[in-house]
Parts: structure tokens; C-alpha cells; sequence
């Protein structure tokens, strides 16, 4: 069954007939259908190109229509979906010359077959902030410890020379203060080492403008698309280079069971997805210097190097106060602030990064406490009984042969990373 979106840029029209599956993305970012402090051509982030505004709203309706079909089955078995999108964009035609390698790349993102049309549609005018840009690269912020480890190893490296701008987006508010809390830091820890600092709030709403409310699909796989995009679109604003922090070993990640594969794997910042993004981004004119600078690195390795540039116990601090856990549910049970679950894959590498780092971990986990329920759903959310089945073995050139690495990618090199992560996993004793 196939499911139809449309992103528009256009103004709500007054008969709402017919409009529950669009998603109308007003000029000053405030309805029930987006919520966002940028508009649609992105005038909050300086004189952005055109085709990288573009992108920014493809992705915007990718991650919306992902967020919003539910998937059926389990797992591997989990079905594989049709969804077909319209998006307005400032210029059709070099959309149309990569529809087919895009779509192509978003199934390999996300498992699912997508089908992609583009209007064309400018949206209204906007202010152009003017923002000049005095830096060397731009960052990718989240607040999670691999993007905070590489704020302050830029940092490091640029100190007394240059200073990079850091890049964050949120649609959960409750992460905007732990973001700024930990630009804040970092500039402490660096000082003169920020240039700029664009914080972007932008999701899609929980209602239609028809008033239905969206449904709400957790498997989402698109979601850092956006966030890739955004850190583009302000790059381009310079020609600057664009970092995506991220440790090797999770890039590539290898599924623990063959019943984690496809959608239940992370991909976007997978070699061959960002080696393709690219290449699609350069073919219609848009802004496409990234990389990923710790590609050869294992999230413990990046956690020593941070350890190294400013020492274990400010190491310590700064690593503990990120976030890494994939689940929200904690709340479900009155439990507030950032405490972390402990159990999903996130939190059981981070506490291996840790220990293999000699770095003391602070972080505040979820313990039940005697709570039965609590208990039973970290149960449900643990990932402990397939990881000691995982970790029962090395890996071998042939288990990442499936894993689509692009040719200029060793095999054996990626095993070799891989291995090494494995060994730090298997320090916790699980």
C-alpha cells in the first residue's frame, strides 16, 4: 500500500479539503503542521544556496513522511513501505536529472521504496540574515557524545589558529538547554574556538490541517538527514567544510543478529550513503563538502583523544553530561531530567567507551529500583541477550561483505575497526 505526502510552501488554504496528508511549512515557522524558528528558505541562516534550500525541504519531508506510516511486522520482517512524496522546491529541474538515484538512496536509508515528485515553488520572501561566517569548518552539534567529542577535538586542533561554528538542531525542546550547556563548555574549554552557533528547531506537528492527529512511527532511520542537510545548508553560506562526527564503528554498524538488519540499522552515516549523498548533491549544484573525520575510529578511541586534548577529569565532566540513549519511554514512568535507560545499544557503547578510555563514567542510568514495570520494560529494551551472542566471535571480511562498503573501503580495514569495538563491548562483560 502506498502512502502520498506533499510538502508545501505555499500559504494554508482556507477550504482544508483533501489536505491531511500535506505539510505546510509557513514562512515564520509557527502552526500546527511544522514547528520551526527557520522559514522555508532558510533567510535565519544567511544566503544559503538555492539547491541546498532544496535539500532542506526534501529531507524535512522525508523524515515527515517516515515519522508518519506505521510499519507492520517485527524486526527483519518488518514490511517494506511505499511512500510517495511531492516537495516544493526552488527549481524542478536538477531534481529531475537525480530523482532515480535519490529515491534509490533513500531506500537504502530507510528500507522502503520512495517515490519522489518536486514543484516548484519559492515560498515568500524573507530576510537574509547576514551572517559572515568566520571560520574554517562547520560542526555537527546534537548533543550526543560523538558530536561532542568532535566539537572539542575541532576545537583542539583549530586552537590559536582558527575557529569553527557548530551546528545543532532539536524537535524535542527538552534538548535545546543540554546543546547550549555543552556549546557553553566547550567555548569554555576553548575559548575563541566559536565563530558561530545556529541552533535549529524544526519537526513536523502532531496534527493535519485537517485537525486528524499524524501518526507517530519509532523506527524512524531519516531522522539525521535533516540535521546532515541543515549543517549544509549553513556551510554553504562560505563554501566551508562540513564535519559529521561520528565513530567508525557505528557508522558501518554491523547488525547484531540477522534480525536487526534493514530498517532497524542505522545508515546515515554510513560510508556508501554519504559517499552517494555526495555525489547526488554535486550533480544538481548544491554545496556537498562533508566528511566524517573519525571514520577510523572506534567511540572508545575518540573518547581517549578527548581525554588526551583536555585532560580525564574535564574529559569525564563534558562526556557524561551527553546523551546517547535512543529511548524516551523513562518518562512514561514520572522519571524526568536526561537519564539514560542503560540498555539500548547507545547507552551499552557508550558505557564500553568508558571503560576502554579509562575516562570515569558520571552518566546517570536507569535503575528500577524494585519497580516491577520499569524493569520489565528496560527488559524489552535491552539489546544485552543479543549483543553476548554477537560478541561470541570476531567478525571476518566476509560478515561486512553484505554491508554494501564502498570499493575504496578495505574489507579487512573495516573489520579490523570493527573488532576493535568489539573488544571494547566486550570489556563491560555482558
Amino acid at each position: 500500500m502506498s502512502s502520498a505526502f506533499k510538502l508545501s510552501v505555499d500559504d494554508v488554504p482556507s477550504d482544508l479539503v483533501g489536505t491531511s496528508n500535506t505539510f505546510f511549512w509557513p514562512k515564520q515557522g509557527t502552526s500546527p503542521w511544522f514547528t520551526s524558528n527557520v522559514g522555508p528558505n532558510l533567510g535565519e541562516l544567511g544566503r544559503v544556496n538555492d539547491r541546498n534550500i532544496d535539500f532542506v525541504r526534501i529531507a524535512s519531508a522525508v523524515l515527515s513522511a517516515d515519522r508518519s506510516v506505521l510499519r507492520s511486522g517485527r524486526m527483519s520482517a518488518w514490511n517494506t513501505r511505499e511512500i510517495s512524496i511531492e516537495v516544493d522546491v526552488i527549481a524542478v529541474e536538477p531534481w529531475l536529472g537525480v530523482k532515480t538515484e535519490l529515491e534509490s538512496l533513500l531506500g537504502f536509508l530507510t528500507g522502503d521504496t520512495w517515490t519522489l515528485d518536486f514543484s516548484e515553488a519559492k515560498g515568500e520572501c524573507e530576510q537574509i540574515a547576514a551572517r559572515a561566517i568566520g571560520a574554517s569548518r562547520v560542526v555537527l552539534f546534537s548533543g550526543g557524545a560523538d558530536s561532542g567529542a568532535g566539537a572539542i577535538l575541532s576545537a583542539h586542533e583549530l586552537q590559536g589558529t582558527n575557529s569553527h561554528a557548530l551546528v545543532s538542531h532539536f524537535s524535542e525542546k527538552n534538548l535545546a538547554p543540554l546543546q547550549r550547556k555543552l556549546k557553553d563548555e566547550t567555548v569554555r574549554l576553548f575559548p575563541n574556538s566559536l565563530s558561530d552557533f545556529f541552533q535549529v528547531h524544526h519537526s513536523r506537528g502532531r496534527t493535519s490541517p485537517e485537525g486528524k492527529p499524524y501518526k507517530k512511527e519509532n523506527s524512524t532511520r531519516s531522522r539525521s538527514i535533516l540535521f546532515i542537510a541543515i549543517g549544509l545548508a549553513v556551510a554553504s553560506v562560505n563554501k566551508l567544510p562540513l564535519w559529521i562526527p561520528e565513530n567508525g564503528y557505528a557508522s558501518i554498524n554491523p547488525p547484531l543478529s540477522s534480525n536487526r538488519r534493514g530498517s532497524l540499522s542505522t545508515k546515515t552515516t554510513h560510508p556508501a550513503f554519504l559517499q552517494g549523498l555526495v555525489r547526488i548533491l554535486g550533480k544538481v549544484g548544491a554545496h556537498n563538502e562533508l566528511s566524517n573525520p573519525f571514520a577510523d575510529l572506534t567511540k572508545g578511541e575518540m573518547f581517549t583523544k578527548v581525554g588526551e586534548a583536555i585532560g580525564v577529569e574535564a574529559a569525564s565532566n563534558y562526556l557524561s553530561a551527553t546523551t546517547s540513549c535512543s529511548h524516551t519511554g523513562a518518562r512514561s514512568f514520572g522519571l524526568k531530567g536526561r537519564i539514560q535507560c542503560g540498555a539500548c545499544f547507545g547507552c551499552v557503547l557508550r558505557k564500553a567507551s568508558f571503560a576502554a578510555s579509562s575516562i570515569p563514567d558520571q552518566t546517570q542510568y536507569l535503575v528500577p529500583a524494585g519497580d516491577q514495570r520499569l524493569e520489565r520494560w528496560l527488559e524489552s529494551k535491552s539489546v544485552v541477550p543479543a549483543m553476548r551472542d554477537f560478541l561470541s566471535r570476531d567478525l571476518r571480511a566476509q560478515d561486512l561483505a553484505t554491508l554494501r562498503l564502498p570499493n575504496d573501503i578495505e574489507l579487512a580495514k573495516a573489520t579490523e575497526l570493527c573488532n576493535r569495538a568489539m573488544a571494547e563491548l566486550r570489556s563491560l562483560s555482558l
